[in-house]
């Protein structure tokens, strides 16, 4: 991208808040990542100072700074809903720009880690598609098609986590039932598991058992080789593949790509949503496979997509 030179880019998920310095290529330097105080104010506030703090160390104070939220996001960049966050009509744009001094580009943050993943990761080699998914504290989704992200009519499209896959499902914090969020989060995870344990579902001897089960501890278990954690990676990987299928059958990607926290899980949960999907594809023997494959830039694509996303709003 000649002329273009970096941009830092805040980013915030449901647990944490995670800044850098991107380059025109993608690259990322000045990382990091915390969990700040709860609170639309806490991660706002800590967010801008973090952007700030990159630019001064960058010696620019005139680069164009990204923000990545997740919530519902419209097209002033206003936060009108957030299931796993407190905002309600949040005027994030507006706030990060006056403590900032600067304008500022938000985006919802799977949306900005689509476009890292399109541009400069994992489907770096589509020439104009791809479906992203990422599976943290909830599920978030993002679309590029014709060489460009799909962000809808109101600013609040590609919600693929709140996709409704199993009518009679569990309720998802967004008041839906049986979602993708409500069955493939690292959230969900967790709460299968302590249903489980709940059941008296879980053999003694087994990690679930050691404290309250998280989407972490499901994950670490079932790489222990835990029948239970693998059985619950496996039916958040089959609902997966659920969705991904309709995706597919809808929106025909090149590539569709998976992450998020939740991936630390890797072919445990990615094998059984490639199943899952091939047998739900309409017309798979006649159509050019589409892989599902996972994210190259792991917590980096969000934070690569939405400086991204900034350089090319200004430049």
């Amino acid at each position: 991208m000649p002329g273009r030179t970096a941009a830092p880019r805040i980013a915030g998920g449901g647990t944490k808040v995670a800044a850098g310095l991107v380059g025109g290529a993608g690259g990322v330097g000045r990382a990091g990542r915390r969990e700040p105080p709860p609170g639309p104010g806490g991660r706002g506030g800590r967010g801008a100072a973090r952007g700030a703090g990159a630019r001064r160390a960058a010696g620019r104070d005139d680069l164009p700074v990204g923000v990545g939220v997740a919530g519902l996001l419209d097209l002033d960049g206003v936060m009108r809903f957030a299931p796993n966050l407190p905002y309600r009509d949040h005027p994030v744009a507006a706030r990060v720009s006056a403590l900032l001094g600067c304008p500022v580009v938000v985006e919802n943050d799977a949306n900005a880690a689509a476009w890292g993943e399109y541009r400069a990761g994992a489907g770096a080699a589509a020439r104009s598609s791809l479906v992203m998914i990422t599976l943290g504290t909830g599920v978030g989704g993002g679309l590029v098609l014709g060489d460009a992200l799909v962000r809808g009519g109101h600013g609040m499209g590609a919600e693929f986590g709140h996709i409704v896959v199993d009518e009679g499902g569990p309720l998802c914090r967004c008041g839906n039932h049986g979602d993708l969020e409500s069955w493939s989060s690292g959230s969900a995870l967790g709460r299968m598991a302590r249903e489980a344990v709940a059941a008296g579902e879980v053999p003694a001897g087994s990690p679930l058992l050691d404290g309250t089960p998280t989407g972490r501890s499901v994950t670490d278990a079932a790489h222990g080789g835990d029948a239970v954690a693998l059985g619950i990676l496996a039916r958040a990987g089959f609902w997966l593949g659920v969705g991904i299928a309709s995706l597919v059958n809808t929106l025909d990607p090149e590539v569709v790509v998976v992450g998020g926290g939740a991936m630390q899980a890797g072919d445990l949960i990615l094998g059984p949503a490639r199943a899952a999907a091939a047998d739900r594809i309409a017309g798979r023997a006649y159509r050019p496979g589409v892989p599902i494959v996972a994210a190259r830039l792991a917590d980096a694509a969000g934070v690569i997509g939405a400086g991204l996303l900034a350089l090319e709003a200004r430049y």
